[in-house]
């Protein structure tokens, strides 16, 4: 029985941190309806800013207490600055590319704070007063534990007063309901904006800063939280703080008891019960369902058949590709491979986001099946590489069948968030099923058949295989289904009217999908001789997003020359020393300059050539 009041009491102590980063990425969400991947990094900076800010100051309680004051106030204005310099500027493009901009924000603060306090982790400091423990039933519990046990009810009441008394909070849950009817009466939605993540950004940044002297900073902190504050705010309901309060506490407690208790689902126990709370009550806990109303805005331009000119320029591209390999036969053809392997992800991914209108932020979770049952055919059946190449995207078709009857159920955020929940759990069991998988040993010794061992023929099966997996997605983008699919993207109801079943569409596309990203997976193994977890984890999921966002959604050829751009960027940068905010410095200027995609360049041109 003590046991079991110990770990509730630990339980408590860590819902304090995950509840202030939860609850500003939820309040970000509510009224600018960013998803901010840049939260986690914010979570991070402040633990950073506190640890440095009390080095220098070195003064007792006094000084750490001051040291978190500043690291959170601090965080806040970077917050105020990334909107001002870049959001500000995007919030009128597709909300997915304010996505792809903060992951930029993401890659550029992880590099700043390597550059800054090194690769080392940082110890965090005792707190003069806090710095012992109590005897709680036979059991010690750290008196800092105590303190933020008692200290997270009165953070979640002084919340609870500035969003439910004060003028304020008032016109911040009004924007959350209907931003639109706020700029009608006069609202400056600019400052509002602004406040709203400078408030989001400090809580983050406070949250940092109080978990400093529990688990000290190390560059790592801001994947393992934002993952961690997803699931906090799905489950607790979108803009609703005292769900978050409570979610938090339900993960704590899960991350308190899981190891105990389920040893063998640790990671991937709270993304089950996200996906549950999904897939029985979409909004959360205390949220309150989406509105059903058409989006506001311009409309997306519509998809169109390629003109005869870009058909003219295909013809030759594809040449070129034939025949590069008789002009070299270096490094030149890996990274080709690399391109055909990500441009088939991307496709795949932008069937679901173009046409299916579905936003999917666990794509990933195709690829790596796809990979994996690749490496177990050959590991367990000995099957050769043919057979293994080409059963290997139906093991992951078989993995979008089942995920996705769930995930056509949902809409928007909701379904965006149900595929991150789906894809964490299969990286969670790719990670602990280690007598299979190997765990993060991964899976070795993965080389092609001898007649396709060298680079050349390699190349040649990529690009056959990839330009067959693109062709065939592009055929049933403007095939009659694809044309349904689109019907229901625009007016599922007038679909069904006409007699179109928009789920059975949407489910087919979602396993089509996921067959062509499982293709792309059992490439990407034979061509790097080796399978890891990482291959389904969040940033490969992002990476495929990036491709897409990057290229431009409602462009055919958009999604190609983003993966095209993205990858070349990536192993060019990746050479230099801090490639992360270089190329996080591009990705940002990419998405200010050009808000619709390098892709949706030639479809401005052409649509101002047609009007004029």
């Amino acid at each position: 029985m003590s046991i079991i009041l110990l770990q509730s009491l630990t339980g408590l102590a860590s819902a304090a941190s995950l509840f202030l980063v939860a609850v500003g990425l939820s309040i970000i969400f509510g009224v600018t309806r960013v998803v901010n991947f840049a939260h986690g990094s914010f979570y991070m900076l402040g633990a950073y800013l506190a640890w440095w800010l009390h080095q220098w100051l070195a003064a007792g309680a006094l000084g750490f207490w001051v040291s978190v004051v500043v690291a959170a106030v601090t965080v806040g204005l970077v917050g105020v600055l990334v909107e001002y310099l870049i959001l500000r500027r995007i919030y009128k493009a597709p909300e997915l590319f304010q996505l792809l901009a903060t992951f930029g924000v993401v890659l550029v603060i992880q590099d700043a704070v390597l550059w800054v306090w090194g690769p080392e982790d940082r110890l965090g400091p005792q707190v003069p007063g806090l710095d012992g423990a109590v005897l709680i039933a036979g059991h010690y519990l750290p008196s800092y534990d105590l303190f933020l046990i008692a200290i997270t009810p009165l953070l979640l009441l002084a919340l609870w007063w500035l969003f439910q008394r004060t003028r304020w909070g008032i016109l911040v849950r009004a924007a959350t309901q209907d931003r639109e009817m706020v700029a009608a009466l006069g609202v400056n939605q600019t400052r509002l904006f602004t406040a709203v993540f400078f408030l989001g950004s400090l809580l983050a940044g406070l949250g940092g800063a109080l978990q400093l002297p529990k688990g000290g900073a190390d560059t790592l902190l801001d994947i393992n939280i934002i993952a961690t504050a997803f699931v906090i705010v799905v489950i607790g309901g979108l803009g609703s703080i005292l769900g978050a309060f409570l979610a938090a506490v339900l993960v704590g407690q899960l991350n308190a008891f899981g190891i105990l208790v389920f040893p063998t689902l640790t990671l991937a126990l709270m993304f089950l019960v996200m996906a549950s709370v999904l897939i029985l009550r979409p909004q959360g806990l205390l949220g309150k369902p989406e509105s059903a109303a058409p989006p506001t805005g311009p409309p997306a331009p519509r998809l169109r058949l390629p003109s005869r000119l870009s058909l003219m320029l295909w013809l030759p591209l594809l040449t070129g590709l034939v025949a590069l390999p008789w002009f070299t036969q270096g490094y030149v053809l890996v990274l080709m491979v690399d391109i055909f392997i990500a441009a088939l992800f991307a496709a795949s991914l932008h069937f679901l986001l173009g046409p299916g209108g579905m936003i999917s932020f666990g794509h990933a979770a195709y690829f790596g099946l796809g990979a994996y049952g690749a490496a177990l055919l050959v590991k367990y059946l000995s099957l050769p590489m043919l057979p293994a190449l080409l059963l290997a995207p139906w093991i992951a078709g078989l993995g979008a069948l089942l995920f996705g009857w769930f995930c056509v159920r949902l809409r928007g955020v909701y379904l965006a968030m149900l595929t991150l929940a789906f894809a964490q759990i299969i990286w969670s069991v790719a990670m602990q099923w280690y007598p299979v998988t190997g765990g993060d040993d991964g899976i070795l010794g993965l080389w092609p058949a001898p007649w396709a061992a060298d680079r050349i023929s390699y190349y040649y099966l990529s690009l056959t295989l990839c330009a067959l997996g693109i062709y065939s997605l592009r055929r049933m983008m403007f095939a009659p289904f694809g044309y349904a699919l689109r019907g229901s993207r625009d007016s599922a109801r007038r679909a069904e009217a006409i007699g179109i079943a928009v789920r059975h569409h949407q489910w087919a596309a979602f396993t089509i999908a996921g067959v062509c990203a499982g293709l792309a997976g059992s490439l990407y193994v034979y061509s790097k001789g080796s399978v890891f977890p990482d291959v389904m984890a969040i940033p490969n999921s992002v990476d495929a997003l990036i491709m897409v966002l990057l290229g431009g959604v409602q462009t055919v050829s958009g999604p190609l020359l983003g993966a095209a751009v993205f990858t070349w960027l990536h192993d060019e940068l990746s050479r230099l020393d801090y490639w992360r905010f270089l190329l996080g410095l591009s990705l940002i200027g990419l998405v200010v300059l050009f808000p619709h995609g390098l892709g949706g360049i030639a479809e401005q041109w052409r649509s101002r050539r047609i009007s004029s």
